[in-house]
């Protein structure tokens, strides 16, 4: 893997299919700059190539910060073209993440907010220490959130929670986002990291185009009405059908053994 400046790669597990990103800027809050955003676009593609690759998890550094969003501090003196400049590579950081081919897993450990909030819910699925606040505070900054935030929350809770939530602009913990349906698990902070773990390992040890294809099913059935989507479904459906490995899940099951899946 390449050495990054602001990420730090861990493939520790990946003889177990999972590997885990972790923003490494904790003297900033692991807030996201010009730099961490490119080299998070030249991770995820490098990933994104793994043939052992099943399940990413992204977490920050420390037990402080998960990722507070954009560096002001970074923002401060650019010019209007320089912010768009800027953003045009956050936008490109945040669709690698959303529409990365297998399920990628938030480890929330601390302060998501704004751009971090945004973060997490362009996961899959996300799990959080029960120390960690969020909150989406870019109305109180004369802007609205940009990468994602107005469309991602209204599709994971109630839309009268969302508007609510992003009208406000306040902070939330990992309690009531878990009520809410934000995340789905609050862990002690000493064990966000090996419980978030096990449900990837979990997750990577079935049928790798089957993951996919759920994934792809899901984010592309719910842009259109049922009809569609259910003929989405069924694509993706035959695609795992028509597979080797859906002959290798029958044939393991019959024969009371753990499948090798080939991912073909």
């Amino acid at each position: 893997m390449t050495n990054w400046k602001t990420i730090i790669v861990n493939e520790e597990y990946s003889a177990e299919n999972v590997y885990i990103i972790e923003l490494n800027r904790p003297e900033a809050m692991n807030s996201l700059n010009t730099l961490m955003a490119t080299e998070l676009i030249d991770c995820l593609k490098e990933l994104r190539e793994k043939e052992d690759l099943r399940v990413l998890i992204l977490t920050g550094s420390g037990e402080k910060s998960f990722c507070v969003g954009a560096d002001l501090k970074e923002r401060k003196g650019m010019t209007n073209k320089q912010w768009k400049q800027q953003h045009d590579i956050f936008e490109d950081a945040y669709g690698l993440l959303r529409n990365f081919p297998y399920p990628v897993i938030a480890a929330v450990n601390g302060f998501a907010l704004g751009g971090g909030m945004e973060m997490l819910l362009s996961c899959d699925l996300r799990y959080t220490a029960d120390h960690v606040k969020m909150g989406l505070p870019e109305v109180t900054l004369g802007i609205i959130p940009g990468v994602g935030g107005t469309q991602l929350l209204p599709r994971a809770i109630p839309v009268g929670l969302a508007k609510e939530f992003l009208f406000r602009g306040n902070k939330i913990d990992a309690q009531k986002a878990l009520e809410a349906g934000i995340i789905n698990g609050v862990f002690p902070k000493e064990e966000l990291l090996t419980s978030t773990l096990e449900i990837a390992k979990e997750i990577a040890g079935n049928a790798p185009l089957s993951l996919k294809a759920i994934k792809q099913a899901i984010n592309n059935g719910l842009q259109t009405d049922i009809n569609t989507a259910l003929t989405i479904e069924l694509d993706q459906y035959y695609k795992c059908a028509n597979s080797e490995d859906r002959l290798e899940g029958v044939l393991s099951f019959n024969e009371k053994r753990k499948p090798n899946w080939q991912g073909k």
